[in-house]
């Protein structure tokens, strides 16, 4: 993830397991505007997976992840336009 890249919402879904941090952050961008990017902290593993799954089957942008430390990562999640 770039360092310069922007988010406009956050998810804090840490402690949470799967499939919860993928539920959680499609009832957060269903609220959310076109072209809005939410960047979701999770600590659950499977996250690396299934957040790439759900953009490609939801048709969201996977915009990249990165670990923020403590065995969190940070995912971006751009809207269509």
């Amino acid at each position: 993830m770039n360092t310069g890249t922007s988010w406009d919402a956050e998810l804090d879904a840490r402690g949470l397991l799967c499939p919860l941090p993928v539920l959680r952050a499609r009832k957060r961008l269903l609220g959310l505007g076109p072209g809005t990017v939410l960047r979701v902290l999770a600590d659950d593993p499977a996250a690396r997976i299934d957040f790439p799954h759900f953009c490609a089957e939801q048709g969201y942008t996977f915009a990249g992840e990165a670990d923020i430390g403590d065995g969190v990562r940070a995912f971006l999640i751009r809207k269509p336009d």
